[in-house]
């Protein structure tokens, strides 16, 4: 939501021509606009690790490597899934709308966070399988629960880099370096 908003109002304000006077290419103008967005992300990450095992004890059994990694390719992916919806609304009123609808709701709703994604219809099963934070929730639950590791959290790994390598794929490619 904080990519999406942010990077609209970038168009919405006109900064964006100054980017555009400048020799970067469209891989690095993305990647330049997610780089802050992670760094923040991941120490989120870790507040809440410390906070929730310190505070409420929240059993760590399994490798923080793992957590780790699971953590940077969700941040990664749902980072891309806000700035490809910048760059194709460059509207924050429409982007915070978009991003609500795409992002937070299903992430809370069909994630398994909140409801077993075993208790859901068969058809919200299937749209389940789309939402990156269900296969972040299952590696949260493995490393920190279970103590599960690699051999057993990475077809979840798997399907958070790869709905990263879409978005961002996506994202780049619609990024223009034109105003229309």
């Amino acid at each position: 939501l904080i990519t999406a908003l942010t990077v609209a109002r970038e168009w919405e304000r006109g900064s964006m021509e100054q980017l555009f006077a400048t020799p970067v290419g469209r891989l690095e103008i993305v990647v330049g606009k997610l780089l802050p967005y992670l760094g923040i992300g991941l120490l989120q990450v870790l507040l809440v690790l410390t906070v929730g095992a310190w505070v409420f004890d929240v059993p760590v059994r399994g490798s923080l490597v793992v957590l780790g990694l699971g953590s940077v390719l969700f941040l990664v992916g749902m980072l891309g899934q806000g700035l490809l919806i910048s760059v194709v609304t460059r509207n924050q009123v429409v982007a915070t709308q978009v991003a609500t609808m795409t992002s937070v709701l299903p992430s809370m709703l069909l994630s398994g966070f909140i409801f077993p994604i075993e208790n859901l219809p068969t058809p919200l099963k299937l749209i389940s399988t789309l939402i990156p934070a269900r296969y972040y929730v299952a590696t949260l639950r493995g490393v920190l629960l279970r103590g599960n590791g690699l051999g057993v959290l990475w077809p979840q790994l798997v399907a958070l880099a790869l709905f990263a390598l879409v978005v961002l794929a996506l994202a780049t490619r619609r990024f223009q370096r034109r105003l229309d």
